[in-house]
């Protein structure tokens, strides 16, 4: 293998590992609205208002129900997650070396991806707010659960399809209430698995402290996101895609992973912010 040249199978190789890898990294994906092939710099989603069904009077002119349209415009950001790296000039490739690149770069892309979607959520300005304080106690309690779902119930949010962004302290508070792991209220034994995956109508992500940002945490405030997946978009012009170039000025190969997208709140009533105190002990 010369100095300049990398077999067009290895670099094949090595972005479908890159793009299985980035698939169980970004927590998010699959949990919001898409739009893959962007082309440009913004796209729009469009919201409909709801319909008001009018009664009927025989042989009358029907009147429209006067439905207003409305978008929200995601702008796209590009990232890169680059890295130099010699290994690629060793007579033979170190599969485990490799490995560390692969999830080096789709781990980086997949946090980039999580990161524009609870920025944008963060921006909503839903009015859909829990406060520290509820549930009789500042840590995340089944008080703070069921205000998230009596709010989305009471706006017509669909049951189906609703998730919540979560912390390792959030969840280690909510292992320590009964209701979450008693059988009489939780069919799902947590404290034998450790997780939660489903409950009560959500479907529950963890975000680990990330150096992007994560959920947001202010002092010892933390704020936890709940949402429908149509009412966060996401538009994706450049999804997970790698490169590796042979730099001369460096001896080595620039490995380097892109990623292009924009995400956008679409309808605030479809997202939920909640506070918790990540002091209080359990």
């Amino acid at each position: 293998m010369s100095s300049g040249i990398i077999a067009p199978a290895f670099v094949a190789q090595f972005d479908a590992e890159v793009k299985q890898a980035y698939q169980g990294m970004a927590k998010l994906q699959g949990t919001l609205r898409t739009k893959n092939g962007v082309i440009g710099s913004t796209h729009r989603f469009t919201k409909i208002s709801k319909g008001l069904a009018g009664l009927h009077t025989p042989h009358a002119d029907v009147t429209p129900m006067g439905l207003d349209y409305s978008t929200a415009t995601a702008t796209l950001a590009d990232y890169v997650a680059p890295e130099y790296s010699d290994i690629f000039q060793q007579q033979k490739i170190n599969f485990d070396e490799r490995r560390e690149l692969v999830m080096s770069v789709s781990g980086a892309l997949g946090r980039r991806w999580d990161q524009s979607a609870i920025d944008a959520m963060n921006a909503s300005g839903t009015t859909n707010t829990v406060a520290v304080g509820v549930g009789g106690s500042n840590a995340f309690n089944m008080g703070k659960l069921r205000r998230i779902g009596k709010q989305m119930d009471a706006l017509g949010v669909p049951s189906s399809d609703r998730h919540l962004a979560w912390s390792a302290t959030a969840k280690e508070q909510l292992l320590g209430t009964t209701q979450a792991t008693s059988s009489d209220y939780n069919s799902v034994m947590a404290l034998v698995s450790g997780q939660i995956d489903t409950f009560y109508g959500f479907k529950f992500h963890l975000i680990e402290d990330r150096a992007e940002g994560g959920l947001t945490l202010a002092g010892n405030n933390r704020t936890l996101l709940a949402w429908h997946k149509e009412a966060v978009g996401v538009a994706v012009g450049i999804d997970r895609k790698t490169e590796i170039n042979y730099v001369p000025e460096k001896v080595s190969w620039l490995v380097n992973g892109k990623l292009a997208l924009g995400s956008v709140a679409i309808d605030a009533e479809g997202i939920s912010s909640i506070t918790i105190d990540e002091s209080v002990a359990v």
